[in-house]
């Protein structure tokens, strides 16, 4: 591995060359001018970097390359060059990147130096000069020609794997993996990578399967980053000026100030401190001139509260001469929109925030809209955004400031403390090359936020690259389509997966004759004079556990209850609402299911005049009907006079004494104590002798340390066994569930072709004819079934079907998966996900032609979030309608037409 930094100024004592001396090395440099590395630099407007310099050399001299570097440090220009290699010889490029929104971004770029006609752009769902020298695509793409269209690849030179780092992705990642295994040797591959701790196994990986590859690393940042802590109002730098390890004794001072368990004094100081508000922050970025900024919220509703606190606070960053450009810009994205669909958009709220100078970007929003943020924040126009950390990945969109909100986020499971990887690649956005001459981080500050834990993060550059690759149904088919099974087993254990899990062995057997070490001597200080304590401490544990249980299970019922209570609500039920954001006394105005067949949440009117949708997660305990008042027939949420009568109504009922404030959900599950099985094991740790030792509690610590070292050892010891068989084993089970449901190697052309998470399952359903008697809106809706995931907090109820036949097939799709899913289970396999029919109505509705507010309506899916499913439905649509008969493709083919139109088309 070469590690590279920026290259040093020649030095001003340095001896002139004697004549001879001087003509070669004009000679020399006149024959590196005449190299296409030559021609290349001299058309840029630097002098290369070390390693942007050995890494296009490398190239140039027909090898791989892996090039790890920061972002911001110029790892395109490399890409940029491999391009001109290829069309210097003739052959043709191809661009990947993990997502669409930089492969747009790279293919407008890319038009821009080669010109329209020779760039091209394949994402799935788009495809556009498919033919041309350079192809701009996602790596999806790439796979699928890989499988299925070698002859595209004849003239191939170069492929370019951008952030190559997202191989770790667990969803997505094996992609990767797939492209480098089945790449052809006489094509030359780039990858380009965030900073990783491990680049020399990568690398050694990639020469195993590749051949001669050069790994170039360089943590070198062209802009120097610092580190600073916002705490209250005042900013703070994280490190001292001369050690850029150790913490600032000032902000030591401040956080402890604020901080730490003390006196009453400091308690009540704690107390009073508040952390600035979003607004706040922004105002202390102006003031230190620390502007653009790029502040990182992880959650998309904090985004848009974001925007909304800004405009309410009445601050202007925005000059008139940049309202004017503003408003010429949203003026040509306004006419590209359908008017209907501007407020569902919130096209109104966008553009307050872009005049005075602030703006979201998330997945919530259009396309269009995020580009338009990208573009005017690019310009300096746009002078804080308010982000999710998508907008770390890849986007050219670097800032003077990078902002931390917080060093938590949700992962879709567990709200979990960032990494220093992500740390890394949040705060690589801060600094811009060639204006600013140094970056800025900065972590606003709270007590329960531990200093030493921001310099963790800061300090700790370590970021391994984990294989996420494991064989999927698709690829086995494709696999055992050109070869035998054998073959296809041997081909997997070249995978990274693999590779890791054959090296780590060593490290593994290591560990655990050390564990064992340890066991035996904490065996020995547990040992009790009374009795046997190691049987002690497992009575111990299983009371331990069948209480967490208990506890799981009781709050399981809970959640049940709760569900149960609201769907009994009917209109005018009177409720008292113990609610984590609402409280107080509220009447039913919408039912879970109501008349007109909109599947939606119940929805109350408060007594604050509040109007309310009840989410079984916001609802701490189940809901009893206290009471019962006529609602007015023709009552209307949103008339305030409608409102006001209703809540009169209210009123003289709870006067009358109308209302039982003390009535009750009946519980169906009856009391649930302490199980019987727990009290005897209670009975039992009391009798044992060990129970009445003076030094019980000594030894059920170390019991407990014993106990965990081996419950370590017993998972370190299942790797090692699976170390060599792990990947081997997860493809003969698949191979033995596609031989359960017929897919044999010969029979299984339709499943080869089909790509994406529940790849079998869609297999599944063109095998039972599911999609031969749908119509156009029909088509739509089933297929968005099988790419939408709901979000957290979504109903608990699918959404009703809006036509019988939609429904019928939907219900029989459920029925394959329940099959699919015992199947999967009994051959430990991970499972696929269930048909999500959350988007049946709105892909209906929007194939129809309505508009997108009539397409949403009743949901609480986001414009952006319908867009980006629409696009998967597509990709999807466009893969059956390969494998289907020919009526029912025809009737696909229209479906996709139906479907891109407007803010779909134009995304």
């Amino acid at each position: 591995m070469t590690e590279s930094s920026s290259p040093a100024e020649p030095s001003a004592d340095a001896k002139p060359l004697s004549p001879s001396a001087a003509y070669a090395d004009y000679r020399d440099r006149t024959k590196k001018a005449q190299t296409p590395l030559g021609r290349f630099s001299a058309r840029t407007d630097f002098e290369l970097d070390d390693f942007q310099l050995e890494a296009c050399t490398q190239l140039q001299e027909g090898k791989d390359v892996l090039v790890t570097a920061p972002t911001g440090a110029g790892k395109t220009l490399i890409a940029e060059f491999a391009v001109e290699l290829a069309r210097d010889e003739g052959k043709r490029v191809f661009y990947t990147t993990p997502i669409k929104a930089l492969s747009n971004q790279k293919f407008n770029d890319l038009m821009d130096v080669h010109g329209v006609e020779n760039v091209g752009l394949l994402t799935g769902d788009t495809s556009i000069r498919r033919d041309a020298p350079i192809i701009v695509m996602t790596t999806e793409v790439l796979r699928n020609m890989l499988y299925n269209d070698l002859s595209g690849l004849a003239d191939l030179g170069f492929v370019v794997l951008d952030e190559v780092h997202y191989l770790a992705d667990r969803f997505r990642g094996p992609v990767w993996e797939e492209v480098i295994i089945h790449l052809p040797d006489r094509v030359q591959m780039v990858s380009l990578s965030a900073t990783v701790s491990n680049v020399e196994e990568f690398g050694a990986w990639l020469r195993e399967v590749r051949g001669p590859t050069t790994v170039i690393s360089t943590t070198h940042r062209p802009v120097p980053l610092v580190n600073h802590v916002l705490v209250g109002h005042r900013m703070y730098d994280l490190f001292t000026h001369h050690d850029s390890e150790r913490i600032d004794p000032a902000l030591n001072h401040a956080t402890r100030t604020h901080g730490g368990p003390r006196s009453r004094r400091e308690r009540a100081t704690r107390a009073r401190f508040r952390r600035p508000s979003r607004t706040q922050v922004v105002s202390s970025l102006a003031e230190t001139g620390m502007l653009p900024a790029i502040m990182f919220i992880f959650s998309r509703n904090a985004c848009d509260e974001a925007v909304e606190q800004y405009l309410a606070s009445g601050y202007d960053l925005n000059s008139r001469e940049e309202k004017v450009i503003i408003n010429a810009a949203l003026e040509r994205l306004r006419d590209e929109l359908a008017s209907e669909d501007l407020g569902i958009l919130g096209f109104h709220s966008f553009r307050e925030g872009l005049l005075l100078g602030v703006a979201a970007h998330h997945a919530g929003m259009i396309p269009q809209f995020k580009q338009l943020v990208e573009e005017l924040f690019s310009q300096g126009i746009i002078k804080v955004v308010f982000a999710t950390e998508t907008l770390a990945l890849g986007i050219n969109m670097p800032a003077r400031t990078v902002v931390l909100e917080k060093l938590v986020k949700f992962n879709g499971e567990a709200h979990v403390s960032i990494t220093p990887g992500e740390y890394t690649q949040l705060t690589g956005r801060a600094g811009r090359r060639g204006i600013d001459k140094i970056g800025h981080s900065v972590v606003v500050w709270h007590p329960s936020l531990e200093v030493n834990e921001i310099a963790g993060l800061a300090s700790n550059r370590s970021y391994a690259l984990n294989s996420a690759f494991g064989p999927t149904y698709n690829m086995t088919a494709n696999l055992l389509s050109r070869m035998s099974s054998a073959e296809a087993a041997k081909v997997l254990e070249t995978s990274f997966a693999q590779f890791q899990a054959d090296k780590a062995v060593v490290g593994l057997a290591k560990k655990v004759r050390k564990n064992e070490t340890t066991i035996a001597a904490y065996e020995k200080s547990m040992q009790c004079e009374l009795g046997d304590f190691a049987e002690y401490a497992r009575l111990r544990q299983a009371i331990s556990d069948a209480e967490k249980q208990e506890t799981r299970t009781k709050s399981k019922n809970r959640q049940r209850e709760i569900v149960e209570s609201l769907s009994a609500l009917k209109v005018g039920d009177v409720v008292t609402l113990p609610a984590k954001r609402v409280e107080g006394t509220a009447v039913i105005i919408a039912p879970m299911s109501s008349r007109d067949g909109e599947s939606r949440l119940p929805t109350v009117l408060t007594e604050q005049g509040k109007v309310w949708h009840l989410r079984p997660h916001e609802v701490t305990e189940p809901l009893a009907a206290q009471g019962r008042v006529r609602v007015p027939k023709k009552f209307n949420h949103r008339q305030a006079g409608d409102r006001r009568q209703l809540l009169g109504i209210l009123n003289d009922a709870k006067h009358d004494g109308k209302v039982d404030s003390q009535a009750q959900w009946q519980s169906s599950s009856g009391a649930s104590g302490i199980s019987s099985s727990v009290s005897e094991m209670t009975a039992q740790l009391r009798a044992h002798p060990c129970h009445d030792c003076p030094d019980r509690e000594m030894h059920a610590r170390w019991a407990s340390r014993a106990a965990k070292l081996v419950k370590e050892n017993d998972s370190l010891i299942a790797r090692i066994e699976g170390r060599t068989t792990s990947i081997a084993l997860v493809f003969e089970r698949v191979q033995d569930v596609l031989r359960t449901l017929g897919f044999d190697p010969e029979q299984s052309d339709m499943l080869r072709r089909i790509y994406g998470e529940r790849d079998l399952l869609v297999a599944l359903t063109i095998r039972a004819g599911l999609w031969d008697n749908l119509v156009e809106p029909e088509l739509a809706g089933f297929a968005s079934c099988f790419v939408f995931q709901s979000r957290r907090g979504d109903t608990l109820h699918p959404e009703r079907a809006p036509s019988r036949d939609l429904k019928v097939n939907g219900d029989e799709a459920v029925t394959i998966w329940r099959k699919l899913f015992q199947l999967e289970e009994q051959h430990a396999l991970s499972t696929t996900q269930e048909p999500d029919r959350g988007l049946f109505k709105p892909m209906y509705r929007w194939t129809e032609g309505k508009n997108l507010a009539d397409s949403l309506r009743g949901t609480d899916i986001a414009a952006g979030d319908f867009v980006r499913w629409a696009k998967q439905s597509l990709d999807l649509l466009g893969q059956v309608a390969e494998v289907a008969e020919l009526e029912t493709a025809v009737r696909i083919r229209r479906t996709i037409e139906a479907i891109r139109r407007g803010v779909v088309a134009d995304s």
